[in-house]
């Protein structure tokens, strides 16, 4: 893989969160996310977060399977590293379908592409969605076509060292402590959240994780409702190391842009030392 160098780390970085509403037509998706980052671009923006399922929201799980790529070759991995290129953007491509096999589940992987366009970082998601929603004739089984992943992701960029999630991930803290103990500086939650547990828990997670590390969240989302029929909430927001909301999307598509200011947040967790006052804890011993 062609890693770029690490940048030197400015006192301040312009991020965005871009919100989409995708269908099943791949191209169309392309199309609209490069208006989009193109947008987050022209604000100053020099990383920039896509949401899950950003290239394709299948009408089924056999289109998903059928438009997965291979690892490293592809057209949504073509236009990736285009269109970072083009914009001298970063880009956190939420997750993108990668074949592992044929016939086999597809990995939900969140590619990071630098602004020079090589890619320096690919994650699959961990922890997969397969619940039957409270009170509701909702259920989701990603594991009947997604195959998890088990590795834990960071990478340099110009905001930063920046941990890698997906979506379900985000109720899951210990993923977090472990990014933030390999150094992350802040996370991204690229996510295609249902609307009953968005109103109930979406801004919840995402600044209890932001308190709990000291660290900046930046949360990207699809909304709205889409063509084959499911309703994701939107609310793409940005969140400092404080747990503050410093913008958020509620509706639509669009892009929402802050400034990362790891001076701030160092100085932060100096004065309010908590990260430093972790106990490891030790499962199954008991009096």
């Amino acid at each position: 893989m062609d890693v770029p160098p690490a940048e030197k780390v400015p006192p301040v970085c312009c991020v965005a969160a871009v919100q989409m509403n995708s269908g099943a037509d791949r191209d169309a998706n392309l199309a609209a996310a490069e208006s989009l980052l193109t947008q987050a671009a022209q604000r100053g923006a020099r990383v920039a977060v896509l949401p899950e399922n950003f290239s394709i929201m299948a009408l089924r799980d056999a289109d998903r399977r059928a438009l997965a790529e291979a690892d490293g070759a592809g057209p949504v991995q073509d236009f990736l590293a285009r269109t970072a290129a083009r914009l001298k953007l970063w880009i956190v491509a939420g997750s993108v379908p990668l074949a592992n096999g044929p016939g086999e589940r597809v990995a939900q992987a969140c590619l990071v592409y630098a602004a020079s366009g090589a890619r320096a970082a690919r994650y699959d998601k961990i922890h997969l969605f397969d619940v039957e929603l409270p009170d509701r004739a909702e259920s989701y089984r990603e594991s009947a076509h997604m195959a998890p992943g088990h590795a834990v992701v960071s990478v340099a960029t110009p905001a930063g060292r920046l941990g890698l999630s997906i979506c379900y991930d985000l109720r899951f803290p210990e993923l977090y402590r472990a990014l933030q103990a390999a150094g992350a500086d802040w996370f991204v939650v690229p996510a295609a959240f249902t609307v009953p547990t968005g109103e109930a828990h979406w801004e919840a997670l995402l600044r209890a994780r932001a308190i709990e590390n000291l660290a900046y969240v930046v949360a990207s989302a699809q909304c709205g409702v889409h063509p084959n029929g499911r309703s994701t909430y939107g609310h793409s927001l940005i969140v400092d190391y404080w747990g503050r909301v410093l913008t958020q999307l509620p509706e639509g598509a669009g892009v929402v842009t802050a400034t990362i200011d790891l001076a701030a947040q160092s100085a932060a967790r100096r004065k309010f030392p908590a990260l430093s006052h972790r106990v490891e804890l030790l499962r199954g011993q008991g009096t």
